[in-house]
């Protein structure tokens, strides 16, 4: 008996009516400026994907944007290409995270494993981006459970790119799941999912950016 009242809680709990749903609240990231005019007002958990062949910016996108994140909370960022190298270290440098030292952590190619335990401890980063999605050598269903395990976290995975979709099937998978899809080409990051400003692009280089595209450049 006990087993069908506690089935039938579990039913109630996971069902939401179409007013209770409209009335919930949700916490988001007051993005403002070009950051708002790009992506909108995202909500501060879920996943996203940044996808990008080599020379368009990605990495200066991803820096630009783990700083942006800096003013909502704490940020991981969990480098399983480079490490803790030389190359980080004047990216770093470049992008002046000395600013956001408190609020910004470089782990050195931290297994996801271990990465997973550091999410579920007390005073966690509240967003974690993984770089890359292909060192991680995630299937999609494994892709799922890491995702359900930190479902109060936002997980950004960054993806190698083949043409202009993420390389691989799962990160393609991932990159349809994921709740903003950001593509990189030609130093603008275009958003691709379903938070969108009424721009819908961040120039990470605007002079380079208008000069990939021949537009003009107003500084």
């Amino acid at each position: 008996m006990s087993e069908t009242v506690n089935d039938a809680k579990t039913f109630q709990r996971n069902a939401k009516g179409v007013r209770e749903l409209l009335s919930m609240k949700f916490e988001t990231l007051a993005f403002e400026g070009a950051w708002q005019e790009a992506f909108g007002t995202p909500e501060r958990r879920g996943v996203w994907m940044v996808w990008g062949n080599t020379g368009n910016g990605k990495t200066s996108f991803v820096m630009q944007l783990c700083k942006e994140l800096c003013r909502f909370g704490r940020v991981a960022y969990d480098s399983l290409e480079e490490g803790a190298c030389l190359t980080m270290q004047n990216t770093l440098k470049r992008f002046n995270m000395q600013e956001v030292n408190r609020r910004f952590l470089l782990l050195d190619a931290e297994p996801l494993d271990q990465l997973s335990l550091r999410l579920k401890r007390q005073k966690a980063p509240d967003f974690v981006v993984i770089d890359s999605f292909q060192y991680t050598q995630m299937t999609y269903a494994q892709y799922i459970r890491f995702k359900e395990q930190h479902r109060n976290k936002l997980l950004i995975f960054i993806s190698h790119a083949s043409g202009k979709n993420p390389d691989g099937r799962s990160a393609k998978k991932v990159a349809f799941d994921a709740s903003l899809k950001i593509y990189v080409e030609g130093y603008r990051a275009f958003s691709k999912g379903r938070f969108i400003g009424p721009k819908g692009y961040y120039d990470i280089w605007p002079k380079e950016a208008a000069k990939c595209r021949g537009e003009e450049y107003d500084d």
